[in-house]
């Protein structure tokens, strides 16, 4: 980190601790990860951002240094956000990935002071062009987590969400990853509790068109498949302030290279 950038934390409405890195300086922008992203996950991102803006790269609870208080409850994680745009001391513009990107969008619908939305794949299935996670998902992946058995957890946490077929997962348990995945898979349970209502292949919710009117910039990469170019479609046509933009030759991974220019723009506008 460079001379400008300071690690810190905010205690959330429940009492949980969230910790934080900022960097930068300039108008505020937060970094929502999706699942198994923590603050570090961020960092190439939020450095990317730096150069024009206050940025917070933060980990969300039960990840990396911040708190884990129980029960969980998606208005919890909202609360965690609201914590860190009040570090910054003013509306902030958020930025998430995945499933980052649906508590960002809710966190808009909450009200909390939120300028503008970036979204990139929130991961809703509106049709029948993906295979609908089953409904136990997360309470599944939390029971098999308070087990200790965390590498069947990340196992079926795999097979899904990401589809990876059972022969698959010899090569990723070889992998470097494997064991830092496994030890953050009771927060996927978290992930899968946010997109519970929006993996239905329904509609997503109409009232959203009257609760989040601030400028969005809704974003996907066009080798990520039907069901992601459906669900960023069916996003932007139904907030009154979206746009979409797709990147070329980018799947559900963060495009940085095509990206950071992109989002300089539009979080630089008035």
């Amino acid at each position: 980190m460079t001379d400008q950038d300071t690690a810190g934390s905010v205690v959330s409405r429940d009492g949980t601790r969230i910790c934080f890195d900022r960097y930068g300086s300039g108008a505020p922008v937060v970094l929502v990860g999706g699942a198994f992203t923590d603050r570090l996950g961020l960092t190439p991102l939020a450095e990317a951002l730096a150069p024009r803006f206050t940025v917070y790269a933060y980990d969300r609870r039960g990840r990396g240094d911040s708190g884990d208080t129980a029960p969980y409850a998606v208005n919890r994680e909202v609360e965690d956000l609201a914590a860190v745009i009040g570090e910054a001391g003013q509306a902030a513009c958020l930025f998430g990935h995945s499933s980052g990107a649906t508590l960002a969008l809710l966190a808009a619908a909450n009200g909390l002071p939120v300028r503008r939305l970036g979204l990139y794949e929130p991961p809703f299935i509106v049709d029948g062009s993906r295979t609908r996670p089953p409904p136990d998902l997360a309470s599944r992946l939390t029971a098999l987590a308070v087990a200790g058995r965390e590498g069947e957890a990340l196992e079926y946490w795999l097979a899904h969400t990401a589809g990876v077929p059972a022969d698959g997962f010899a090569e990723l348990r070889d992998s470097p990853s494997w064991a830092a995945l496994a030890a953050m898979v009771h927060t996927a349970a978290y992930d899968a509790t946010i997109m519970a209502d929006y993996m239905t292949g329904g509609p997503l919710p109409p009232e959203w068109a009257d609760l989040v009117t601030v400028p969005a910039l809704v974003m996907a990469g066009d080798e990520s498949g039907d069901w992601a170019r459906n669900s960023v479609r069916a996003l932007t046509g139904l907030l009154p302030s979206a746009r979409l933009r797709t990147f070329p030759a980018a799947g559900h991974g963060l495009p940085l290279d095509a990206l950071v220019p992109v989002l300089h723009e539009f979080f630089a506008a008035a």
